[in-house]
């Protein structure tokens, strides 16, 4: 007989958002939390359950003046009083909750200046940040777009201190993706428990690392085959043409109904979760401290 987990809610927060929550984020004053939608990002107490403190609001007057709205927040891991929100523009705003109640003003502003020689039609949709996430340390910030990871320094607004091309064979495909909406998927990303290594999802049930130290990546797939207990997880490679060794996917054989948007890592252990569609894969680091 097959063991069954049935989930019960013990609590409801209710009526607090009028669209879509995109992340919930645990203060570590373990008292309070924040959820966040397309324009507004609410404060609850984790043991109020009928009202939430609005803490930032960027909805305009005129829904016709909407430039931009909030893709993802997070709290400070160690400083219960900072708090990061990215937006479809490419933005990051580090919020302070002791300088005002309301937080539409931002303490520090983090963004990117375009390359003008590399503008497209596509330029503002790939540039959307999909997830933010603190490191461990609370040092750093970890955000991903459509083709990259970067790493930003809490301490430099300007730009970011590392940028990772996840995919970047796929630029010249943005017009297909486009327009089989794929160019909307919304990848997460994650860091190890040293912040010293970062994971983020691709297509083809393709998952990227990247060595922070070593600057090595490598591609892994989670798939059925891989799955079989104490199977080894093998570097994989997509060729963009030319000559092929005999593993390479060609990118024009890659799968795009098979994505991995979430992806978490254990916070002490060399153990990632990787969701793949309706599957969930659990790996484990292979005693040694490698990368894969």
């Amino acid at each position: 007989m097959d063991l069954m987990v049935e989930v019960s809610p013990r609590r409801v927060f209710a009526n607090g958002h009028t669209y879509h929550i995109n992340s919930i984020s645990v203060n570590s004053d373990c008292e309070t939390y924040m959820s966040a939608d397309d324009l507004r990002i609410n404060l609850w107490h984790l043991a109020i359950t009928d009202r939430s403190f609005n803490i930032v609001d960027i909805k305009p007057a005129n829904m016709e003046d909407l430039t931009e709205v909030i893709t993802a927040s997070e709290f400070h891991p160690h400083h219960c009083n900072l708090f990061v929100y990215s937006s479809s523009k490419g933005s990051l705003r580090l919020c302070d909750m002791r300088a005002a109640a309301l937080c539409d003003k931002h303490s520090k502003l983090f963004e990117e200046p375009e390359d003008p020689s590399n503008r497209s039609f596509f330029s503002e949709i790939i540039s959307s940040v999909s997830d933010v996430k603190f490191s461990h340390s609370g040092r750093y910030m970890l955000t991903r777009d459509y083709l990259t990871v970067k790493v930003w320094d809490l301490n430099m607004e300007a730009r970011p201190i590392e940028t990772y091309q996840v995919h970047d064979y796929l630029r010249s495909k943005l017009c297909s993706l486009y327009e089989n909406d794929c160019i909307f998927d919304k990848f997460e990303c994650a860091w190890n428990g040293s912040d010293s290594v970062i994971m983020t999802g691709a297509y083809n049930n393709f998952f990227r690392m990247f060595d922070r130290n070593t600057k090595r990546d490598v591609t892994l797939e989670a798939s059925r085959e891989s799955s079989k207990p104490r199977a080894v997880l093998k570097p994989r490679r997509v060729c963009v043409g030319g000559k092929r060794r005999r593993d390479d996917i060609s990118v024009d054989s890659l799968d795009f109904t098979k994505k991995i948007l979430h992806t978490a890592w254990h916070p002490a252990e060399n153990i990632i979760a990787i969701a793949a569609t309706n599957n969930l894969y659990i790996f484990q680091d292979k005693v040694s401290s490698e990368m894969h």
